[in-house]
Protein backbone atom coordinates (compact mmCIF):
# COMPACT_ATOMS: atom_id res chain seq x y z
CA UNK A 1 0.00 0.00 0.00
CA UNK A 2 0.88 3.57 0.05
CA UNK A 3 1.08 6.02 3.17
CA UNK A 4 2.56 8.89 4.59
CA UNK A 5 5.38 7.64 6.45
CA UNK A 6 7.45 10.07 9.01
CA UNK A 7 11.11 8.25 9.04
CA UNK A 8 12.92 11.57 10.61
CA UNK A 9 11.12 13.90 12.92
CA UNK A 10 13.08 16.63 11.40
CA UNK A 11 11.14 16.04 7.93
CA UNK A 12 7.53 16.64 6.75
CA UNK A 13 6.13 12.92 6.23
CA UNK A 14 6.53 10.97 2.53
CA UNK A 15 4.13 9.16 0.25
CA UNK A 16 5.85 6.37 -0.26
CA UNK A 17 5.02 2.70 -0.16
CA UNK A 18 4.96 0.56 2.73
CA UNK A 19 3.89 -3.13 4.35
CA UNK A 20 0.14 -3.44 3.96
CA UNK A 21 -1.49 -3.42 8.08
CA UNK A 22 -2.04 -7.31 9.16
CA UNK A 23 -4.88 -7.70 11.92
CA UNK A 24 -3.72 -9.72 14.63
CA UNK A 25 -5.86 -9.51 17.57
CA UNK A 26 -9.20 -10.76 18.33
CA UNK A 27 -11.05 -7.62 17.73
CA UNK A 28 -8.87 -6.12 14.86
CA UNK A 29 -9.76 -5.65 11.16
CA UNK A 30 -8.33 -4.18 8.53
CA UNK A 31 -10.09 -1.16 6.49
CA UNK A 32 -9.51 0.70 3.70
CA UNK A 33 -9.43 4.34 4.59
CA UNK A 34 -11.01 7.27 2.95
CA UNK A 35 -10.05 9.98 5.27
CA UNK A 36 -8.08 11.26 7.92
CA UNK A 37 -7.65 14.55 9.10
CA UNK A 38 -4.58 16.58 9.72
CA UNK A 39 -5.02 17.93 13.07
CA UNK A 40 -2.18 19.39 15.70
CA UNK A 41 -2.11 16.35 17.54
CA UNK A 42 -1.00 14.64 14.47
CA UNK A 43 1.42 17.29 13.91
CA UNK A 44 2.83 17.18 17.17
CA UNK A 45 2.98 13.49 16.82
CA UNK A 46 4.71 13.21 13.40
CA UNK A 47 7.24 15.86 15.02
CA UNK A 48 7.54 13.41 18.11
CA UNK A 49 6.52 16.90 20.12
CA UNK A 50 3.37 15.42 21.35
CA UNK A 51 3.31 14.19 25.42
CA UNK A 52 2.43 10.79 24.12
CA UNK A 53 5.04 10.03 21.46
CA UNK A 54 7.35 6.99 21.85
CA UNK A 55 9.79 8.53 19.77
CA UNK A 56 9.41 4.99 16.91
CA UNK A 57 10.15 5.73 13.70
CA UNK A 58 9.39 4.89 11.22
CA UNK A 59 5.66 5.83 12.21
CA UNK A 60 2.18 6.55 9.75
CA UNK A 61 0.79 10.00 11.20
CA UNK A 62 -2.67 9.81 12.04
CA UNK A 63 -4.94 8.99 14.74
CA UNK A 64 -8.81 8.46 13.48
CA UNK A 65 -10.37 8.53 10.32
CA UNK A 66 -13.23 7.17 8.07
CA UNK A 67 -12.74 3.77 6.94
CA UNK A 68 -14.61 1.08 4.18
CA UNK A 69 -15.24 -1.76 6.27
CA UNK A 70 -15.01 -5.65 4.15
CA UNK A 71 -18.37 -5.26 3.95
CA UNK A 72 -18.34 -2.03 2.18
CA UNK A 73 -19.98 -0.25 5.54
CA UNK A 74 -18.25 3.06 6.69
CA UNK A 75 -17.10 3.66 9.92
CA UNK A 76 -15.47 6.16 11.86
CA UNK A 77 -12.67 5.26 13.74
CA UNK A 78 -10.17 6.34 16.62
CA UNK A 79 -6.64 4.63 15.91
CA UNK A 80 -4.93 2.62 18.38
CA UNK A 81 -2.50 3.75 20.09
CA UNK A 82 0.66 2.74 17.94
CA UNK A 83 3.02 3.47 15.83
CA UNK A 84 0.78 2.59 12.03
CA UNK A 85 -1.46 5.50 11.98
CA UNK A 86 -4.55 6.30 9.55
CA UNK A 87 -2.77 7.97 6.72
CA UNK A 88 -2.66 5.23 4.48
CA UNK A 89 -4.19 3.32 1.87
CA UNK A 90 -5.60 1.03 4.83
CA UNK A 91 -5.39 0.74 8.39
CA UNK A 92 -5.73 -1.52 11.31
CA UNK A 93 -8.41 -0.79 13.85
CA UNK A 94 -10.03 -2.38 16.57
CA UNK A 95 -13.35 -2.67 15.66
CA UNK A 96 -14.41 -1.86 19.15
CA UNK A 97 -13.38 1.76 18.85
CA UNK A 98 -15.48 2.31 15.98
CA UNK A 99 -18.88 3.92 15.02
CA UNK A 100 -20.81 2.98 12.29
CA UNK A 101 -21.87 5.95 9.79
CA UNK A 102 -25.32 7.05 8.58
CA UNK A 103 -25.63 6.25 5.01
CA UNK A 104 -24.96 9.82 2.76
CA UNK A 105 -22.93 10.85 5.14
CA UNK A 106 -19.60 12.62 3.98
CA UNK A 107 -16.48 10.80 4.88
CA UNK A 108 -14.11 14.44 4.54
CA UNK A 109 -16.84 16.04 7.02
CA UNK A 110 -16.61 13.45 9.56
CA UNK A 111 -13.36 12.83 9.40
CA UNK A 112 -12.60 16.82 9.65
CA UNK A 113 -14.69 17.65 12.43
CA UNK A 114 -14.90 14.71 14.44
CA UNK A 115 -11.22 15.53 16.32
CA UNK A 116 -11.85 19.00 16.86
CA UNK A 117 -15.14 18.38 18.41
CA UNK A 118 -14.22 15.78 20.56
CA UNK A 119 -12.02 18.45 22.13
CA UNK A 120 -14.85 20.60 23.94
CA UNK A 121 -17.31 17.58 23.82
CA UNK A 122 -15.47 15.22 25.76
CA UNK A 123 -14.31 18.15 27.74
CA UNK A 124 -17.77 19.36 28.65
CA UNK A 125 -19.14 15.90 29.13
CA UNK A 126 -16.64 14.04 30.45
CA UNK A 127 -14.32 16.39 32.56
CA UNK A 128 -16.72 18.45 34.56
CA UNK A 129 -20.55 18.52 35.09
CA UNK A 130 -22.06 20.53 32.53
CA UNK A 131 -25.44 21.90 33.14
CA UNK A 132 -27.80 24.05 30.99
CA UNK A 133 -27.58 27.65 31.92
CA UNK A 134 -24.20 27.85 32.57
CA UNK A 135 -21.64 30.79 30.88
CA UNK A 136 -18.68 29.72 28.52
CA UNK A 137 -15.70 31.56 27.04
CA UNK A 138 -13.76 30.14 24.38
CA UNK A 139 -10.45 31.11 24.12
CA UNK A 140 -8.91 30.42 20.66
CA UNK A 141 -12.09 30.89 18.98
CA UNK A 142 -11.30 31.54 15.68
CA UNK A 143 -9.68 28.13 14.94
CA UNK A 144 -11.08 24.98 13.69
CA UNK A 145 -11.85 23.66 17.13
CA UNK A 146 -12.92 26.56 19.05
CA UNK A 147 -15.42 27.05 16.10
CA UNK A 148 -16.63 23.80 17.23
CA UNK A 149 -16.45 24.59 20.79
CA UNK A 150 -19.11 27.38 20.48
CA UNK A 151 -21.42 24.88 18.78
CA UNK A 152 -21.18 22.26 21.19
CA UNK A 153 -21.41 24.39 24.36
CA UNK A 154 -24.57 25.97 22.93
CA UNK A 155 -25.94 22.37 21.83
CA UNK A 156 -25.42 21.77 25.41
CA UNK A 157 -27.35 24.10 26.31
CA UNK A 158 -25.04 26.84 27.37
CA UNK A 159 -27.00 30.52 27.99
CA UNK A 160 -24.14 32.45 27.14
CA UNK A 161 -21.03 31.56 24.96
CA UNK A 162 -18.12 34.22 24.74
CA UNK A 163 -15.45 33.70 21.55
CA UNK A 164 -12.72 35.28 22.38
CA UNK A 165 -9.85 35.20 19.02
CA UNK A 166 -7.18 36.95 17.48
CA UNK A 167 -8.77 36.99 13.33
CA UNK A 168 -10.48 39.74 13.28
CA UNK A 169 -12.43 39.12 10.42
CA UNK A 170 -13.61 35.32 11.59
CA UNK A 171 -14.45 36.75 14.99
CA UNK A 172 -16.55 38.49 13.00
CA UNK A 173 -18.65 35.50 11.80
CA UNK A 174 -19.07 33.77 15.05
CA UNK A 175 -22.76 35.02 15.98
CA UNK A 176 -23.27 32.86 12.82
CA UNK A 177 -22.18 29.46 14.95
CA UNK A 178 -23.60 30.65 18.26
CA UNK A 179 -21.48 32.84 19.95
CA UNK A 180 -23.74 35.49 21.98
CA UNK A 181 -20.20 38.00 22.22
CA UNK A 182 -17.16 37.96 20.64
CA UNK A 183 -13.68 39.69 22.09
CA UNK A 184 -10.20 40.26 20.45
CA UNK A 185 -7.22 38.59 21.41
CA UNK A 186 -5.40 41.05 19.66
CA UNK A 187 -3.02 43.92 20.15
CA UNK A 188 -1.26 45.04 23.33
CA UNK A 189 -1.35 41.87 25.46
CA UNK A 190 -2.17 43.38 29.22
CA UNK A 191 -5.07 45.40 27.33
CA UNK A 192 -6.03 42.20 25.64
CA UNK A 193 -5.91 40.51 28.97
CA UNK A 194 -8.59 43.38 30.51
CA UNK A 195 -10.78 43.38 27.76
CA UNK A 196 -11.04 39.26 28.02
CA UNK A 197 -11.57 40.00 31.47
CA UNK A 198 -14.39 42.26 31.77
CA UNK A 199 -16.03 40.49 28.70
CA UNK A 200 -16.10 37.36 30.63
CA UNK A 201 -15.74 38.29 34.27
CA UNK A 202 -18.68 35.65 35.40
CA UNK A 203 -18.16 33.02 32.88
CA UNK A 204 -18.41 29.38 34.23
CA UNK A 205 -16.08 27.60 31.89
CA UNK A 206 -13.12 28.41 30.23
CA UNK A 207 -12.39 26.32 27.44
CA UNK A 208 -8.82 27.11 26.49
CA UNK A 209 -7.49 26.12 22.89
CA UNK A 210 -4.53 28.82 23.78
CA UNK A 211 -2.60 28.68 26.86
CA UNK A 212 0.71 30.15 27.22
CA UNK A 213 1.19 34.16 28.21
CA UNK A 214 -2.51 34.85 27.26
CA UNK A 215 -4.20 32.40 29.77
CA UNK A 216 -1.31 33.80 31.99
CA UNK A 217 -2.78 37.43 31.95
CA UNK A 218 -6.44 36.38 31.72
CA UNK A 219 -6.66 34.64 34.47
CA UNK A 220 -6.04 37.16 36.98
CA UNK A 221 -7.94 40.10 34.70
CA UNK A 222 -11.02 37.82 34.83
CA UNK A 223 -10.76 36.20 38.33
CA UNK A 224 -10.55 39.85 40.18
CA UNK A 225 -13.42 41.18 38.34
CA UNK A 226 -16.10 38.05 39.22
CA UNK A 227 -19.04 39.78 40.89
CA UNK A 228 -19.13 36.78 42.91
CA UNK A 229 -16.12 35.52 43.73
CA UNK A 230 -17.29 32.04 45.61
CA UNK A 231 -19.08 31.00 42.33
CA UNK A 232 -17.54 28.02 40.70
CA UNK A 233 -15.92 28.81 37.82
CA UNK A 234 -13.41 25.38 35.79
CA UNK A 235 -10.68 26.34 33.64
CA UNK A 236 -10.47 23.77 31.16
CA UNK A 237 -7.07 23.47 28.77
CA UNK A 238 -6.99 21.86 25.92
CA UNK A 239 -4.47 23.10 23.47
CA UNK A 240 -1.50 25.34 23.78
CA UNK A 241 -1.06 27.62 20.48
CA UNK A 242 0.63 30.16 22.57
CA UNK A 243 2.85 28.19 24.47
CA UNK A 244 3.38 25.00 27.20
CA UNK A 245 3.94 27.12 30.39
CA UNK A 246 2.43 29.64 32.71
CA UNK A 247 2.95 31.25 35.58
CA UNK A 248 0.11 30.86 38.09
CA UNK A 249 -0.02 33.00 41.25
CA UNK A 250 -0.81 30.99 44.04
CA UNK A 251 -3.49 33.74 45.13
CA UNK A 252 -5.63 33.15 42.54
CA UNK A 253 -6.41 29.59 43.87
CA UNK A 254 -7.58 31.37 47.47
CA UNK A 255 -8.85 34.29 46.02
CA UNK A 256 -11.70 32.44 44.01
CA UNK A 257 -13.05 29.66 43.91
CA UNK A 258 -11.20 28.35 40.58
CA UNK A 259 -10.12 25.25 39.03
CA UNK A 260 -7.56 24.38 36.41
CA UNK A 261 -8.01 20.75 34.71
CA UNK A 262 -6.86 19.91 31.36
CA UNK A 263 -8.58 17.54 28.93
CA UNK A 264 -7.03 15.21 26.50
CA UNK A 265 -5.71 11.67 25.40
CA UNK A 266 -5.08 10.10 29.20
CA UNK A 267 -7.33 12.78 31.45
CA UNK A 268 -10.11 10.84 29.70
CA UNK A 269 -10.51 6.99 29.16
CA UNK A 270 -10.74 5.39 25.80
CA UNK A 271 -13.90 3.68 26.93
CA UNK A 272 -15.50 6.55 27.49
CA UNK A 273 -14.32 8.58 24.55
CA UNK A 274 -16.11 5.43 22.78
CA UNK A 275 -18.86 5.91 24.68
CA UNK A 276 -19.49 9.42 23.02
CA UNK A 277 -18.45 8.88 19.37
CA UNK A 278 -22.34 7.99 18.41
CA UNK A 279 -23.80 10.63 19.85
CA UNK A 280 -21.11 13.43 18.73
CA UNK A 281 -21.32 11.59 14.91
CA UNK A 282 -25.59 11.53 15.01
CA UNK A 283 -24.87 15.46 15.57
CA UNK A 284 -22.20 15.63 12.37
CA UNK A 285 -24.65 13.90 10.06
CA UNK A 286 -27.66 15.88 11.30
CA UNK A 287 -25.89 19.09 9.73
CA UNK A 288 -26.23 20.20 13.86
CA UNK A 289 -22.12 20.98 14.03
CA UNK A 290 -20.39 22.62 10.79
CA UNK A 291 -16.98 22.35 9.63
CA UNK A 292 -14.83 24.14 7.03
CA UNK A 293 -12.78 20.61 5.57
CA UNK A 294 -10.54 20.57 2.60
CA UNK A 295 -10.21 17.24 1.27
CA UNK A 296 -6.43 16.56 -0.48
CA UNK A 297 -5.02 13.39 -2.25
CA UNK A 298 -3.09 11.46 0.40
CA UNK A 299 -0.46 11.72 -2.27
CA UNK A 300 0.48 15.51 -2.21
CA UNK A 301 1.19 15.02 1.89
CA UNK A 302 4.87 16.22 1.60
CA UNK A 303 4.02 19.09 -0.03
CA UNK A 304 1.35 20.13 1.65
CA UNK A 305 2.00 19.49 5.45
CA UNK A 306 4.00 22.41 6.36
CA UNK A 307 2.10 24.80 4.21
CA UNK A 308 0.27 27.35 6.79
CA UNK A 309 -3.54 26.73 6.23
CA UNK A 310 -6.75 29.02 7.88
CA UNK A 311 -6.79 28.16 11.38
CA UNK A 312 -10.07 27.60 10.69
CA UNK A 313 -10.10 25.29 8.07
CA UNK A 314 -9.17 21.32 8.66
CA UNK A 315 -7.17 19.64 6.03
CA UNK A 316 -8.55 15.88 5.19
CA UNK A 317 -6.04 13.30 3.51
CA UNK A 318 -7.77 11.08 0.96
CA UNK A 319 -5.89 8.15 -0.23
CA UNK A 320 -7.41 8.02 -3.47
CA UNK A 321 -6.66 4.19 -4.05
CA UNK A 322 -8.63 3.44 -1.44
CA UNK A 323 -11.23 5.84 -2.75
CA UNK A 324 -12.00 4.03 -5.71
CA UNK A 325 -10.98 0.12 -4.44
Amino acid sequence: MYAAVVRSFDHAPRYESFDDPIAKGENEIVVDVLAAGLHPRVRAGASGSHYTSTQELPLIPGVDGVGRLPDGKLVYFVAPDTALGTMAEQAVIDYRQSVPLPDGVDPVMVAAAMNPAMSSWLALRKRITFEAGKRVLVLGATGSAGQMAIQIAKRLGASQVIAAGRDADLLNTLSNLGADSVVSMAGDPEEMATQVGEAAADVDVVIDYVWGQPAELIMPALLMRRSERDRAIDWIHIGSMAGTTIALRSELLRAANFRILGSGQGSISTADIVAELPALVAELAAGRLTVNAKAVPLSAVEATWNVPAPRSQRIVFTPTAAVTR
